[in-house]
């Protein structure tokens, strides 16, 4: 398949928001410094983020399956489980989906997708199919669905406990098979897009990051592209992998920071913008559905997980797997059930607001005043869900803190057992970072900064986007930011509660 040939225009977000404009001003462009112009318009530099991750990627799968079976000294198991889920959501929340620029999954399939590590190609390898236009509308149900599978089937093979190492190696193996069968039937990086378990996740909660990714510097000058070498692909680059038009962009929700519009641009009009944290939740002037959906469903899971460390919960587990003939825990009827409880309820919420609004509105409209009368559950749920991300970022990053304050020196001697030193008589091996106490009042601290922010940024959006829907703005702002607070302190009551459960 000739890569540089034509856009394909199916299945992307919509002409109307495909070819809407972006804010003109989206931050500081980094790229505009001569040192990072010629990092990144090498072609090597995202094969130099893949790399060392690929070493630690084929590690993991190599010790896991033949290394020790204890869990804390398998240098697979301990690194995954201990620190990596944790540097990753750091990542998220401080530059957005910068894991996405050296993934080994998507890396590792787009090398053999395009026959090369890293020169640009005119021929790739596969079908190059174009992803059906009704499942590339749905955004991020997808990827969010895949995610709670993925969870699902660590919790039953408790392979984040983390149990047996094989198994880590088993799912690790497992996501780059299914990474490679979407490359190779499918164009670009639609896997990356449109399947991959952790796309909706860095997405969402990456949307508080500094780095809005690349943009257009003269929205005009693109406009009036005639090549669209950033889509199409020119002869230094290939054609954006993630389908995004770098005019269009208003959020980093879908820019996988790979560099090839930049290295594509003929016009030298994309730069690397960096941003205030939190402009990708308020700033957006397209908030969509999906992704409205995506927040709620993921914020429902984290509760589960925390309410699953409740001895409580586990009672009411066992009875419901004795009645429902299911072999231990988590019994997928009360998974399933409870997330899904928590994300309607939170939409039940979001329209409990609206319907409150609506009624105060109607005095409003008595005394001789407007109100719009569009739909006012979609005009309040899609926004108060986006403002609810950093609760939930933060929720999520707080859930990794007692695997990793607890077990994360045990990464070392893991890596000094590969070569014959070390074991679990090692001094690392048994340090705790933080007592369990300790352990408790950061990750109190992590949700009350994870409320704060998430109060700003509530505060922003109602004002900008929900006082203007209604006429009743004490009772909705009141309203709004009484959610967060809400989701804020159960969160942390919670992590009191549970005690630093794994």
């Amino acid at each position: 398949m000739a890569v540089a040939i034509r856009l394909r225009p199916r299945q992307r977000e919509g002409m109307s928001e495909r070819f809407a404009t972006s804010d003109p001003t989206p931050g500081w462009d980094i790229a505009r410094h001569p040192l990072a112009a010629r990092v990144l318009h090498n072609r090597k530099f995202q094969f130099l983020l893949i790399v060392p991750n690929q070493i630690v990627f084929w590690t993991v799968i190599f010790v896991g399956l033949f290394g020790t079976s204890i869990p804390g000294l398998n240098f697979g198991a301990a690194i995954t489980w201990y620190v990596w889920f944790c540097l990753v959501f750091v990542m998220m929340v401080v530059v957005g989906r910068a894991w996405c620029a050296m993934c080994p999954f998507g890396g590792f399939a787009e090398w053999i997708q395009r026959k090369t590590f890293f020169q640009r190609t005119q021929k790739t390898l596969g079908l190059g199919r174009t992803f059906p236009e009704p499942l590339a509308r749905m955004g991020f149900i997808i990827p969010v669905v895949t995610f709670l599978i993925l969870t699902w089937i660590e919790e039953f093979f408790n392979i984040a406990g983390p149990g047996n190492p094989a198994a880590t190696s088993f799912m690790v193996i497992g996501i780059v098979a299914t990474a490679l069968v979407f490359f190779l039937t499918f164009e670009r990086r639609t896997f990356c897009r449109y399947i991959c378990p952790l796309t909706s996740v860095i997405g969402t909660i990456g949307s508080m990051g500094s780095v809005a990714g690349f943009r257009t510097r003269d929205r005009d000058k693109c406009v009036s592209c005639e090549t669209k070498d950033c889509m199409r692909g020119g002869d230094d680059g290939f054609g954006c992998p993630w389908y995004t038009w770098p005019a269009s962009a208003d959020s980093n929700l879908y820019c996988g920071l790979c560099t090839e519009c930049y290295k594509s641009c003929s016009d030298d009009n994309i730069g690397l913008f960096l941003q205030k944290p939190l402009t990708s939740v308020v700033a957006p002037t397209r908030r969509r559905a999906d992704v409205a959906w995506a927040i709620v469903l993921l914020w429902g899971l984290v509760l589960y997980q925390q309410f699953n460390a409740l001895s409580i919960y586990n009672n009411f587990d066992n009875w419901l797997n004795t009645h429902l003939h299911f072999p231990h825990y988590p019994n997928p009827v009360a998974y399933l059930g409870l997330i899904g409880l928590l994300a309607l309820a939170m939409a039940g919420i979001s329209w409990g607001i609206a319907a409150l609004s609506a009624r105060r509105d109607v005095h409003f409209e008595r005394a001789g005043g407007f109100v719009d009368r569009g739909s006012k559950f979609r005009a309040y749920f899609v926004p108060v869900s986006y403002g609810l991300i950093p609760v939930v970022g933060a929720d999520y990053f707080a859930r990794q803190l007692p695997k990793f304050f607890k077990s994360a020196p045990r990464v070392i001697p893991a890596a000094q057992h590969i070569f014959g030193f070390a074991g679990t008589n090692s001094s690392l091996y048994n340090t705790r970072m933080l007592s369990d106490s300790r352990i408790i009042m950061v990750q109190v601290a992590v949700m009350c900064l994870g409320t704060m922010g998430a109060l700003w940024a509530m505060w922003r959006i109602t004002n900008r986007e929900l006082v203007g829907v209604s006429r009743s703005a004490l009772v909705v702002r009141s309203a709004t930011l009484g959610l967060v607070l809400a989701c804020g302190a159960v969160a942390a009551l919670l992590y009191v509660a549970i005690q630093a459960a794994n």
